[in-house]
């Protein structure tokens, strides 16, 4: 008892501290500046609670607030230039989507990223940012974890959502539009090895637990379809880099990804990571 005492009495200090920084701003001047201001409640409190714990959650509140962010209240449409789209842009990257360049052009990467962003929040996907998306953006969800006991590095594979998340020593890097296997039986005549030949499957991305394994740069040409930059991770599935990532699940079997995202992913994925895949897309 004595011990924890001992971080208390150091906490109420560390209080102490940031109460005093605190004390001779206004309030919109804190809102402004970031700081926080613990209040006379908030100090009695703090008997049971450790310095680290109180450490961890005072650096919880400030990166809370240096993280705050104020929507345009602007329609943005599939196209659109400007500010506004420079700003849904830096806000998006800066959640961990991946829009592109932010250059305040509505393009195909930033659209995608909105699409991602959206099914997160349970917003029916649109490729128009209004009143809805803006107010998630001020206050977002994070994706559902699908593997609370995953290892810290590890892919997680969304098959109900179609998003793909990243994760990297325990947090978020990274989080993806996707299009996964349609599910729809398929037979394609393709020019392979020299002779025409006949390929067959249900283009299904099979649930389950996989490890990264081999990869190509650039466009690698399959019997099934050019991919972009795959990374492979049960067999000939791979996540990969396409031109078209449509809303709904419309590949081989593999799972699509934006090219802005299958540019970086090579450099953020490293070999034998974990994969998991779960989920069902219900059309």
């Amino acid at each position: 008892m004595g011990g924890r005492r001992k971080l208390a009495a150091a906490a109420l200090v560390t209080v102490g501290a940031v109460t005093l920084m605190a004390s001779g701003l206004s309030e919109a001047a804190q809102a402004r500046t970031g700081t926080t201001r613990i209040t006379a409640v908030q100090v009695a409190t703090v008997g049971a609670t450790t310095a680290s714990q109180l450490g961890t959650a005072l650096q919880e509140s400030m990166v809370t607030s240096a993280a705050a962010f104020t929507a345009p209240s602007k329609t943005l449409k599939y196209g659109a230039k400007g500010a506004a789209v420079k700003t849904l842009q830096t806000r998006l990257k800066q959640l961990g989507y991946v829009p592109g360049k932010v250059d305040g052009v509505y393009g195909s990467g930033t659209r995608a990223a909105v699409w991602a962003f959206q099914k997160v929040q349970g917003i029916k996907p649109t490729s128009t940012v209004a009143s809805k998306t803006w107010n998630a953006l001020e206050k977002p969800k994070a994706p559902t974890v699908l593997v609370p006991k995953g290892k810290p590095t590890r892919v997680e594979i969304n098959l109900t959502k179609q998003i793909m998340v990243l994760y990297r020593g325990g947090k978020r890097k990274l989080i993806s539009h996707i299009s996964s296997g349609s599910g729809i039986p398929y037979t394609e005549w393709v020019v392979w090895n020299g002779k025409r030949q006949k390929f067959s499957g249900n283009a299904r991305t099979p649930t389950g637990n996989y490890k990264t394994t081999w990869r190509v740069k650039g466009w690698h040409t399959s019997y099934l379809g050019s991919l972009y930059n795959p990374i492979f991770f049960n067999g000939g599935i791979a996540l990969h880099g396409a031109t078209s990532v449509p809303l709904y699940p419309a590949s081989h079997g593999c799972v699509r990804l934006p090219m802005p995202v299958a540019q970086i992913l090579p450099g953020l994925l490293g070999t034998g990571v974990p994969v998991h895949v779960r989920g069902k897309f219900v059309r």
